[in-house]
């Protein structure tokens, strides 16, 4: 290639990345040149880039390192990139950076890795470190350039005390990338100072492509988004912060009134079930009362929540069934034991079970639920699914409980007052959620300890809400294979638990 011609290229960073068969889409190619304007004239801007999820944001990132270590390979120019782990979101940037590399011929023979995370064209770097809070980022200098990637789940203060100091000497610009999660993050945080300083000067710091810009430019995006707005619901946090970027609180009520609204059904309670249709029990269990005494209502600790049943009819001739592959749960019954020994318990389960012949029994098999849970596993072997609980499954578990509402396929029964039940009710009114920072996402849920209705002075427990969450772990099951329902009496119930437990 001739000087003049290789000059064209180095010089147009859209024709740079046309050599390696890439070409920008327009809003990738406006937040490249915005930031190389910044880098070129030295104006040490900060960037924030908030482009809807699988919208092209990790490509124009490759594309700019790629370029800028071909544009500055005569210069000991830095190029800090940081990620919030290791695994595997750095190292995925650094395979990203070698495929364009190795694709563009104006890169491909002259590039080298050294230390297994430095990426160097002539005298130029791009040094990839981990964000992790438990990372220890090994000091450099970012004369150039500082990029963050995902930086909504990179905690503040481990950006202000390891990374932004790394670019204070040399005034280097700073571009953050991500998608929009809630207003307590880093990119959050960016976003505000950039936007008043766009304000004041008019200088354009602030990118917001949300999924119906990515869809003009790339049609198929389109039928990519309306299906994940199917699966999960408009309002669903995960569809309006990662896909229209709409900021979501970091904590407050669960279930507002808006999404209580969705839960209520058009049909009553049923104490029997109907020939021909499909259920499943969804089982919370609570410690028994050690101390409870044989007098009706005296119980050791009347402090203590219920094991909750709530059993669902599994509709799959819905509309929506088609589409997402998992039923509508309609509500038929719901029960509570309160110091209940698991003894009794079980057997009423038992009963229950024989009376509804349920496809699927979810239950609670966490601590104290693990041996009712063994037990109702040797009668309804094909049936039983043990949960065990922890701070991620428990997270899981919420998120998926709000995808089904959000959807339209949670439907609780009506009472004869016309709204939902009073139990249910109260207890949504004061389950609370919580998303913890960082890359997991991770939401702690519930009804806060110690809460009381402030009408009645009662403690409000959460039982009746996880029982139904339970539903979500259903919607993980293959529904193009339902297994035909099959009951299997086992022994006396009380003879097994007696023996030994």
């Amino acid at each position: 290639m001739k000087r003049s011609a290789l000059r064209r290229f180095i010089e147009d960073p859209a024709l740079f990345t046309r050599a390696s068969g890439i070409t920008l889409r327009p809003y990738q190619a406006d937040i490249v040149q915005t930031i190389l304007d910044s880098v070129r004239h030295r104006r040490g801007l900060t960037f924030t880039i908030s482009i809807s999820r699988q919208g092209g944001k990790n490509e124009a990132e490759a594309h700019l390192q790629a370029y800028l270590l071909t544009l500055l390979q005569f210069t000991e120019a830095t190029v800090i990139m940081a990620s919030p782990t290791f695994k595997p979101q750095t190292e995925n940037a650094m395979r990203r950076l070698e495929r364009v590399l190795n694709s563009n011929p104006l890169t491909r023979s002259k590039w080298k890795k050294e230390s297994g995370y430095i990426f160097r064209v002539g005298s130029a770097r791009v040094i990839f470190f981990s964000a992790d809070p438990e990372a220890h980022v090994v000091g450099a200098t970012a004369s150039t350039l500082i990029m963050v990637d995902e930086a909504q789940d990179v905690l503040p203060a481990k950006f202000d005390k390891d990374f932004a100091p790394m670019g204070a000497s040399t005034n280097a610009t700073v571009a953050m990338f991500g998608t929009v999660w809630t207003k307590t993050t880093l990119l959050a945080r960016e976003t505000e100072a950039a936007q008043r300083a766009q304000n004041l000067d008019g200088r354009r710091r602030v990118f917001h492509v949300p999924a119906d810009e990515v869809s003009r430019h790339v049609p198929p995006y389109a039928a990519h988004v309306l299906a994940q707005v199917a699966k999960l619901g408009r309002q669903h946090p995960i569809i309006k912060s990662q896909y229209f970027l709409e900021t979501v609180d970091a904590e407050g009520g669960m279930f507002p009134t808006a999404r209580r609204a969705l839960m209520l059904g058009d049909h009553a309670a049923i104490t029997q079930p109907a020939a021909g249709q499909l259920y499943a029990m969804l089982i919370d269990v609570a410690g028994e009362d050690e101390g409870a005494t044989d007098a009706p209502g005296q119980l050791a600790n009347p402090r203590r929540d219920s094991t909750a049943l709530t059993i669902v009819q599994l509709d799959t001739h819905s509309p929506t069934f088609p589409i997402l592959h998992a039923p509508t749960y309609r509500v038929a019954l719901r029960k509570t034991w309160v110091g209940v020994k698991h003894v009794a318990l079980y057997g009423q389960l038992v009963a229950l079970a024989i009376q509804w012949r349920p496809r699927y029994i979810v239950i609670d098999a966490t601590g104290v639920g693990a041996g009712l849970s063994s037990f109702l596993a040797r009668a309804f072997p094909y049936a039983l699914i043990p949960y065990e609980f922890n701070s991620v499954t428990k997270s899981r578990l919420g998120w998926d409980f709000l995808s089904i509402i959000e959807t339209g396929r949670w439907r609780d029964y009506q009472t004869p007052a016309g709204g939902l039940d009073p139990r249910f009710e109260q207890q949504l009114a004061f389950c609370q959620y919580s998303v913890q920072p960082g890359p997991n996402q991770t939401m702690r849920w519930g009804v806060p300890d110690g809460t009381r209705d402030p009408e009645t002075g009662e403690l409000v427990h959460d039982d009746l809400i996880t029982s139904a969450a339970l539903s979500a772990v259903l919607d993980a099951l293959d529904w193009h294979t339902a297994l035909p329902t099959v009951i299997i009496p086992g022994r006396d119930p009380l003879e097994d638990i007696d023996r030994g437990h």
